[in-house]
């Protein structure tokens, strides 16, 4: 049933937690778990902006993903990461839908009222919009 899971990540300690379902589902179902960070264009500028080089970069952005990393780790589930450029929301709703992935587990950032009216949530963009099951961890 949910044996190709993506697993969103920010490197919030939401991305952490969410991590804990994503390895119980690949558990339970023999699943495989892609983790995809999805760096917008304000991040990249600022990342150029800020280091010396390109490895400084990557060197920055794997960071970001070692928390979830190091459960997956330690889990014993197979796993992958990708990291991909666009703007978070509509950057892991093309990637789940293009790869036909059979669930996408989400950390929910727990936005205000007011900042998810302006905004709108990552984790609302991704269940309005993705193919497959969403499950959006608090």
């Amino acid at each position: 049933m949910f044996k190709k899971i993506m697993l969103a990540t920010d490197g919030s300690e939401h991305s952490a937690r969410s991590a804990k379902y994503a390895i119980e589902l690949a558990e339970k179902f023999d699943g495989k778990i892609e983790i995809v960070y999805a760096v917008d264009g304000q991040t990249s500028k600022s990342d150029v902006l800020h280091h010396a080089n390109k490895f400084e970069v990557e060197k920055k952005r794997k960071e970001k993903i070692k928390a979830v990393k190091n459960l997956l780790e330690s889990s014993g589930v197979e796993y992958e990461t990708n990291i991909l450029h666009g703007e978070a929301g509509p950057t892991i709703v093309e990637h789940a839908n293009e790869n036909e992935f059979d669930c996408v587990v989400i950390g929910s950032r727990g936005l205000n009222n007011l900042q998810t009216l302006i905004l709108g949530s990552v984790s609302h963009k991704v269940a309005k919009r993705a193919d497959c099951p969403v499950l959006i961890v608090k």
